[in-house]
């Protein structure tokens, strides 16, 4: 229980309470249930009378910790205990207000408290000033002496009764030290913590902090004030956490009754698809039954005929016998046995075994089902957390071209959020221009994810900013470079040139060295002025050794290596040093014919073209298989000798199928999205981050760029059997693996 008092503005109500008699909850003491006596005031605000408070203390058995009975907060016990508490002057006087009105309501003769004998008869007036009941001879006195005539005076009726509480004012009080007794308390001393009268400030606490009671009392109004005002400003907060809540109350019983419904349609849905398949079992029962039925039935016809057909002869047959002469079954001719004997040839040429046997069996089986049904359906608790919550993008854009961002939503635990709904934005906002802001389009994928589709205007740096339901996601904002649209159309053969021994691929680091892999088993580095740095490998089949390496992917300072003739992946740092491998040769899962290139996606999955298995194979980044994509067949999904590994801004997989002379797309599921160009054995693919694809062709000599929708715009020839192509992550440069020339040609 929690008693709230607040000051002034309830005359008429404690007048009311006095007059009906009724108790007064705001001077009560929630310990002994009578007006206050010197209240004193706690921490959390309640007060109690100092004599209350000793008990309560000494209850407690602690000298250091009190519980305030009322609303059970812990209360520190000050040195000095409960006489230092501090005093509720303000309710003393309302129980000193109460007590004057209530003699005044229901007592008819008040002595005079200024008359000590009583003499001059009863209490006529109340002043406000003294606190006194007086006689008509004191209120005379009092109206004519120039000391008290300026006094508040009510009468002793109601309507004085109803005035007092407004009219009365709090006493002065005065020093309680000897010879003081007429000095009031208008001085504090903040050393001391105590109110004190001019001679006290000046004498015994001369050499303290003493201030006049009234700039203390301003000071401590202030802080009053700014106190209300911040608590006004965290009770709005409060007010609007509140509202929140029980919006999301709200919306929980919406969610409750969208899932009742949902339940309630798939399992009316999961009884109807039971009901009709329980009719189709029922119907194909009875049809069978009737099948059955109906095949015995006419056998069984067939079988009475023969046997009644059997039996007209042999009557006969035993007739003739009995009664013919031998003259007259000479006059027969034989035709009795040789129509007897025709008959039994014929039983003899029908089966007499059942053409139907009797069983019928049925399988339902119904145990893995059951199982399955007392799993059917998930109910989600978790919502998505934007702190959890991760994206995925290049770290560049171009302007007037798409940016794609996708978003995986993840619960606070980092568990992957199966579903859509949320409220996502995205913006790229210019730190130069004026701040020009872009706003994205949101594709909802209803599985958790979303792709963010933003189309920058203006070139240099600018923020990227991802939010969900208003707060931002993990890493989110970020900055973005935003560079000028590269046209590819301009793009030539007036190349530069790194001379290298047959190179096979290339792939260039974050800090712009270039990896080339060679025929001769070695991985040259060179730096970005086309000086060799480092040699990693050598021919052979051990560890950090190769056999045609003809796949680089690089991602931070990791290097992984299509040691194509080894049919092996190898993981080594980008300084050469071996850490790991995967793969042998083979058809099966994890096993290779020829891996010829590899690429790591934004998830750290790994992308391995199988050539001779004519099939894509998706591993984890220490190798473990996750998935296929497989090429043979027939249809559009199909392909054969997959020889070159690219991905898009969107994370779909192009495959450059050397001996199909197309491209084909996949999603990074393994499902078919679509196929472009009409090349001569493709061998390379780059694609850069507006979905620009750059295609090496080995017998067309060339190297072939198509827009994203997969249009050719451009071709540049007069190269020797191109074989890998690249492009620098941060200036787009194109870097081709001119095979039959011994060089690696670049233009920037």
């Amino acid at each position: 229980m929690t008693t709230h008092y607040t000051s002034g503005g309830h005359d008429d109500t404690l007048y009311i309470s006095v007059v009906m008699e009724k108790p007064f909850p705001h001077i009560t003491c929630g310990v002994c249930s009578k007006p206050y006596n010197d209240p004193r005031m706690l921490s959390c605000l309640h007060s109690f009378c100092l004599q209350c408070l000793h008990y309560e203390i000494g209850k407690s058995g602690s000298q250091q910790m009190f519980q305030c009975p009322i609303c059970e907060r812990n209360t520190s016990i000050p040195e000095g205990g409960a006489n230092v508490l501090p005093q509720n002057l303000h309710l003393g006087f309302e129980v000193e207000v109460v007590g004057y009105m209530s003699k005044m309501v229901n007592n008819s003769d008040i002595a005079c408290d200024h008359c000590m004998d009583g003499g001059n008869g009863p209490a006529v007036v109340f002043c406000c000033t003294c606190h006194q009941f007086l006689c008509k001879v004191a209120y005379e006195y009092h109206r004519t002496d120039r000391h008290y005539s300026k006094h508040n005076m009510v009468g002793l009726d109601q309507e004085g009764a109803r005035q007092l509480h407004t009219t009365m004012k709090p006493r002065e009080h005065y020093c309680s030290q000897l010879n003081h007794d007429k000095n009031t308390l208008n001085f504090y001393c903040e050393t001391c913590s105590l109110l004190v009268c001019r001679v006290c400030s000046t004498v015994a606490h001369k050499s303290h902090t003493v201030k006049e009671k009234s700039t203390v009392a301003k000071t401590h109004q202030m802080e009053i004030t700014g106190a209300l005002e911040d608590a006004k400003e965290v009770v709005t907060k409060l007010t609007g956490a509140m509202d929140e809540n029980n919006k999301i109350i709200e919306q929980v019983e919406i969610s409750k009754q969208t899932a009742f419904l949902v339940i309630n349609q798939a399992f009316e849905i999961l009884q109807q698809t039971l009901e009709e398949r329980k009719k189709t079992l029922l119907s194909e029962l009875e049809a069978i039954s009737l099948s059955k039925t109906t095949a015995l039935t006419l056998q069984k016809e067939q079988f009475e005929k023969m046997i009644g057909d059997v039996g007209h002869y042999t009557d006969m047959a035993s007739q003739i016998l009995q009664t013919h002469t031998d003259h007259e079954i000479v006059a027969l001719g034989g035709l009795i046995p040789t129509e007897l004997q025709a008959t039994l040839k014929r039983v003899q040429t029908i089966s007499l075994t059942p053409n139907q046997h009797s069983n019928i069996t049925v399988s339902v089986q119904i145990d893995d089902l059951i199982e399955n049904l007392s799993k059917l359906g998930n109910l989600f608790v978790f919502y998505p957390s934007p702190s959890s919550s991760t994206w995925t993008s290049t770290s560049v854009a171009r302007v007037e071209s798409r940016y794609y961002v996708k978003v995986q939503s993840k619960t606070s635990k980092g568990e992957e959020y199966p579903h859509g709904g949320v409220e996502m934005k995205g913006e790229m906002r210019s730190k130069t221009h004026n701040g020009a802001v872009v706003y994205g389009e949101v594709e909802d994928h209803r599985d958790g994810t979303y792709t963010i589709t933003l189309t920058p205007q203006t070139a240099g740096p600018h923020q990227l900013l991802i939010t969900m339901d208003g707060q931002h996601v993990q890493n989110s904002p970020n900055d973005l470079d935003v560079r000028p649209k590269r046209d590819y159309r301009i793009l030539c053969n007036a190349q530069q040139v790194i001379q290298c021994h047959r190179p096979l691929c290339v792939a260039i680091h974050d800090n712009g060295d270039i990896y080339v892999g060679s025929d001769d088993g070695c991985i040259y580095v060179f730096d970005q002025t086309g000086q060799l740095k480092n040699t990693i490998g050598r021919k052979g089949r051990g560890d950090g050794q190769f056999l045609y390496p003809s796949g680089i992917s690089i991602k931070g300072d990791v290097l992984y290596v299509a040691d194509t003739n080894n049919h092996r992946v190898q993981k080594l740092t980008s300084s050469g040093k071996f850490l790991h491998k995967f793969g042998q040769q083979g058809s099966g899962q994890g096993q290779f014919n020829l891996p010829v290139s590899v690429i790591i996606d934004s998830n750290n999955k790994l992308i391995v073209c199988d050539c001779d298995d004519h099939r894509v194979q998706i591993f984890n980044e220490n190798g473990g298989w996750l998935l296929t994509i497989d090429g043979k067949g027939s249809g559009n999904h199909s392909f054969e000798s997959p020889c070159g590994l690219a991905l898009d801004p969107q994370g779909n997989i192009h495959v450059a199928a050397y001996d199909t002379n197309t491209i084909k797309v996949f999603t990074n599921k393994g499902v078919y999205v679509r196929m472009y160009g009409d090349l001569n054995r493709p061998s390379g693919i780059a694609i850069d981050d507006e979905g620009y694809s750059l295609v090496s062709e080995c017998w067309g000599n060339c190297l072939s760029i198509y827009d994203p929708e997969g249009n050719k715009i451009h071709t540049v020839g007069n190269l020797k059997y191109p074989y890998g192509t690249a492009l620098h992550p941060r200036d787009g440069s194109v870097f081709i693996a001119n095979y039959d020339a011994n060089t690696v040609v670049f233009e920037k």
